[in-house]
């Protein structure tokens, strides 16, 4: 997101409540489909309208919205969390600065009875927060080349969990803003959350043909 006079970040502030919203009603309304719809309209409209859109003024010119896979309810899980890992953080240097997350758990979860496992992140600074980003086969076909997110709790992106399971839904797994354009810069999945399956599920790459 954009941050540079005052009123930029009163609307980065305003573009965290309005995301946080949305999340906050999956939560309250974890119907699978309808939900997920929903959500998606919501998140048409602050991409089309809302000042901290990812997108350029040449690419909101022909925005029409964000293309997503059909909704796919195997690819909603409950995974459960293992604290019990060697933990290790990460760094990355962002132009608002450096950006820090701890590898605190793994999740283990089932896709199609396969066992899969993800690692699961605690973003330091900024209040902290979960952060989940992933890697899958689909990557660089119909998925964004760097991978996608499931959870980023700095902007509010947190779908569910409590002490030991987190709910891992893959149709609300969505591009980071650098997918959208190259003035992004945004942490990426480490190698160790690169699954070696192809996850046809959530957001699809920017500007690939819709085929729905």
């Amino acid at each position: 997101m954009s941050v540079g006079s005052s009123n930029d970040v009163l609307y980065l502030a305003d573009w965290r409540r309005q995301v946080s919203e949305m999340y906050a009603d999956i939560r309250r309304n974890n119907n699978g489909n309808d939900a997920w719809c929903d959500f998606r309209a919501k998140r048409d409209q602050l991409f089309r309208f809302h000042s901290q859109t990812p997108l350029s003024e040449a690419q909101l010119e022909t925005f029409n919205h964000v293309q997503y896979f059909d909704y796919n309810p195997e690819l909603r899980v409950i995974g459960q969390v293992n604290t019990a890992v060697s933990s290790k953080t990460y760094e990355l240097d962002l132009p608002e600065g450096l950006f820090r997350f701890k590898h605190f758990a793994d999740v283990e979860f089932e896709l199609g009875k396969r066992p899969l496992s993800l690692q699961l992140y605690w973003v330091q600074g900024y209040g902290g927060g979960l952060f989940l980003p992933f890697r899958d086969l689909s990557n660089g076909k119909t998925t964004y080349g760097g991978g996608r997110y499931l959870y980023d709790a700095i902007k509010g992106a947190d779908l569910s969990q409590n002490t030991n399971e987190i709910l891992l839904d893959f149709n609300f797994a969505y591009n980071p803003s650098c997918a959208y354009n190259d003035q992004w810069v945004c942490p990426l999945a480490p190698q160790e959350n690169w699954l070696q399956v192809e996850i046809e599920a959530g957001e699809k790459a920017f500007g690939i043909d819709d085929l729905d």
